[in-house]
């Protein structure tokens, strides 16, 4: 074969060279676009010192025994058992599979199996110590602890304070006039006992109109909850009335403030008295009060203008700015009336059976 001709082979060969591996790729691109099978990869062949179970695309669940491709219970496709070296406790379906940290957990299920577990419970051993006695059989004023002289260590409940609270001191301004208006309360004592005196009333034209005056005992029965006995003295225009008295006062759900107390005076007078009122914070200083409060009577006190059953009541909204926690200056309204026998009395007097009343006040404690 001449020169030129041996050239021309090289080179037309080392053209189909070049051409074959895109025509390859090509052709294999061109059956997948038609749903075709591409063409298997040459799997390598295994050599020696090299590592079989790095070819994920050959690996079989039977390569590792104990392992299983379905996720349920990942049971081995092969019975038997499991050779040497195998990956154990990979069935938890297995009975054989190790429960390690979990006693009673059947882990087929993944239920709790109960029966294994005990609850503490019943009564407590004849020897164990009372909980409300004193450990070792000290006490604050014996044993080797205690210090000389007079008990020094005292709880919070066996100390004695004492505190005041003016609701309500007002100036009230309506169409017929203007008046002054008081509401107080103050208490001196412990947690579970204290002595309470209440006070409420009004003046006008420099004159003490009416006027409520209560001396009480008040004892805690609850949480936020206080039972209250003592005496009552009604005072101002008229007659004074005197009354036992008998109530609660607290703290309601929601947090209303709720006081209601029944009253039996002389001559077979009954009387109950009904108050509540809510605090609404529209900021932290700026509150507004919304506040009720009725009375009843069992009979008629013509002489104090009072008749049977329900005699007056009044609602009104109040709305403080709290300048300290302790001070705080309030404005409102209120509407008071009349109702029944109490209104007609009213009316025979000249007076209206209702009002709106205008207020401004301030209301402190310490």
């Amino acid at each position: 074969m001449t020169r030129s001709k041996r050239t021309n082979v090289l080179a037309m060969a080392i053209a189909a060279l070049s051409v074959t591996p895109v025509w390859a790729q090509t052709g294999a691109g061109h059956a997948l676009h038609h749903g075709g099978a591409a063409p298997a990869a040459e799997v390598p062949k295994k050599t020696e010192g090299s590592m079989p179970a790095m070819d994920h695309g050959g690996m079989h669940p039977e390569a590792m025994p104990g392992m299983s491709g379905s996720h349920p219970g990942m049971k081995p496709d092969t019975p038997g058992p499991s050779p040497s070296g195998a990956m154990q406790g990979m069935d938890h379906d297995s009975p054989s599979a190790p429960q390690q940290g979990m006693g009673g957990m059947n882990q087929s299920s993944g239920t709790m199996d109960q029966r294994d577990m005990t609850m503490q419970g019943g009564s407590a051993p004849p020897d164990a110590r009372d909980p409300h006695a004193y450990s070792g059989g000290y006490t604050l004023d014996s044993g080797p602890y205690a210090l000389p002289g007079p008990r020094q260590l005292r709880l919070s409940d066996e100390h004695s304070f004492g505190a005041l609270r003016v609701d309500r001191l007002e100036r009230v301004t309506t169409r017929d006039g203007n008046a002054t208006a008081y509401d107080a309360q103050a208490w001196f004592g412990r947690d579970y006992d204290r002595l309470v005196l209440k006070a409420e009333g009004d003046a006008a034209r420099g004159k003490l109109q009416d006027a409520r005056t209560e001396v009480l005992w008040g004892h805690a029965v609850a949480t936020f909850w206080d039972t209250q006995l003592g005496v009552r003295y009604d005072s101002g225009v008229g007659p004074d009335r005197g009354w036992l008295a008998f109530g609660i006062q607290g703290l309601a759900p929601y947090w209303f403030e709720v006081d209601a107390t029944a009253y039996v005076g002389n001559n077979g007078r009954t009387a109950l008295r009904l108050g509540a009122e809510y605090e609404l914070l529209l900021t932290q200083k700026l509150i507004l009060q919304p506040r009720i409060e009725v009375n009843v009577y069992g009979r008629r006190d013509q002489a104090r203008d009072i008749g049977s059953g329900l005699s007056d009541g009044a609602a009104g909204l109040r709305l403080r700015y709290e300048i300290t926690r302790q001070v705080a200056p309030y404005v409102g309204v209120e509407w008071a009336g009349k109702f029944g026998e109490s209104a007609d009395f009213a009316r025979a007097a000249g007076e209206k059976r209702s009002e709106t009343r205008w207020v401004a006040g301030v209301r402190f404690w310490f």
